[in-house]
């Protein structure tokens, strides 16, 4: 069954979708004040959550069930496993909460993120944002689709990025990382309409979604920040290249999981001449 679902791209992100949803179940405890979130700081100064760890629990078990071989490469156990990920053809890669900033502050633009990846590419995403109600996946393969599911209305429409508009692009921020000189001088080469900001991979997502055009990332991220995204962003004809135009690859090229500053948008404006300028 396992080894068959590897070639049902579809069928398995059915199956993650339904893994994310029962995490966010979970966090959603933990927001409404049912269960303490015992906030503690890392070694970065980030805050982490009893929330972040139970629901990367969940995520991990239920992962593991279906393929009990490909590891599990989540946030907040990543620095106590021992796992060569250059030793396996595919590996998952987790973030049970992106955005724990605005989950401890009440704000709603947190999701639990999922990504699969294959031999450094990502090639199914699962992204899901709890208080909004929102699901977006996206996969490539044997079909190659992205859709974003509303919970509220219970209905599910395909995702495809959009060319770039003539009035100008809409561009997207961080809450909590905002611009800097590097983005501003990388945007001085476009129309840009207007800058949107949200937290977490939602930016991703706004992207892949046609609500957005572009969101480039001059700071720290890490591949469970974006493997889930980049793939949602591929299914919708979209990608995400470092600033030497090469596709972000996965896979532990830093120790740490660090990514390079990278530029998130569709073909279209990837191709526009942006990497020779930036």
């Amino acid at each position: 069954m396992s080894s068959k679902l590897l070639s049902h791209h579809g069928a398995l992100c059915n199956m993650v979708r339904r893994i994310a949803v029962d995490a966010g179940a979970l966090i959603l405890e933990y927001s409404d004040g049912i269960k303490d979130m015992e906030i503690r700081s890392k070694g970065d100064g980030s805050p982490v959550t009893l929330a972040d760890k139970e629901a990367e629990i969940l995520i991990e078990k239920r992962l593991l069930d279906i393929f009990p071989n490909i590891p599990v490469i989540g946030e907040e156990s990543f620095a106590s496993k021992n796992i060569n990920i250059a030793d396996h053809e595919y590996f998952w890669l987790v973030d049970p909460i992106d955005g724990t900033k605005a989950f401890v502050a009440g704000e709603p633009d947190y999701t639990v993120n999922i990504g699969l990846v294959h031999r450094n590419d990502p090639i199914l995403g699962v992204i899901y944002a709890p208080e909004k109600g929102e699901l977006y996946s996206g996969h490539c393969g044997d079909v190659t689709k992205a859709s974003r599911y509303f919970e509220d209305s219970d209905t599910e429409k395909d995702m495809r990025v959009r060319s770039m508009p003539k009035h100008g692009l809409t561009v997207m921020s961080s809450n909590y990382h905002g611009g800097c000189e590097a983005q501003d001088k990388m945007l001085e080469q476009f129309k840009v309409n207007k800058i949107m900001r949200k937290s977490s991979s939602l930016k991703i997502c706004m992207v892949a979604n046609a609500k957005a055009d572009l969101y480039p990332r001059f700071g720290a991220t890490c591949e469970w920040d974006t493997a889930a995204g980049h793939a949602i962003l591929r299914a919708a004809g979209g990608d995400i290249m470092d600033m030497s135009g090469k596709p972000l690859k996965y896979g532990g090229v830093h120790p740490d999981l660090l990514n390079p500053d990278f530029i998130a948008a569709s073909h279209d404006i990837l191709n526009s001449g942006i990497f020779s300028s930036s």
